[in-house]
């Protein structure tokens, strides 16, 4: 595993080429020297891309990852750990949007099978939503 191209370590990593390249735009992984005109890439890239992807699956952003890689050298516990605390709070907090989510759509479709004269309650809740900008959702 010492010394792979770049397609390589994407393949071993489980992404794609542009997504390396796109994490050594971000200062997430180093981008080595060329050695006869191709970059070679070690086990300790491909360790930090999996560490990165599994950051990514348990929530965490590029920019929280950065960090976490950048308190990983300094051996700073207490702020990954609160960094973690946060994810956890924000992943609480979708649960709770999602089942509360699952709950209103229970009910329609209850009222739904229950038949009826006019227009379908599902549909007409849909009609009223209002849904909240894209930016008001998401998080660096």
């Amino acid at each position: 595993m010492n010394a792979m191209t770049i397609g390589k370590l994407a393949e071993a990593g489980g992404v794609g080429v542009e997504t390396v390249r796109f994490y050594q735009r971000r200062g997430l992984i180093e981008t080595p020297a060329r050695d006869g005109g191709i970059r070679r890439y070690g086990k300790p890239t491909l360790d930090r891309l999996r560490f990165i992807r599994a950051a990514q699956a348990g929530g965490f952003t590029l920019n929280e990852i950065a960090e976490l890689l950048a308190l990983d050298a300094s051996d700073e516990r207490e702020r990954a750990r609160a960094l973690a605390s946060r994810r956890i709070q924000e992943i609480d907090d979708k649960i709770a949007m999602l089942e509360s989510a699952r709950r209103s759509l229970r009910r329609l479709v209850d009222d739904c099978a229950e038949g009826g004269e006019g227009r379908c309650p599902i549909i007409g809740a849909f009609e009223m939503f209002e849904p909240q900008s894209a930016s008001a959702n998401t998080s660096t």
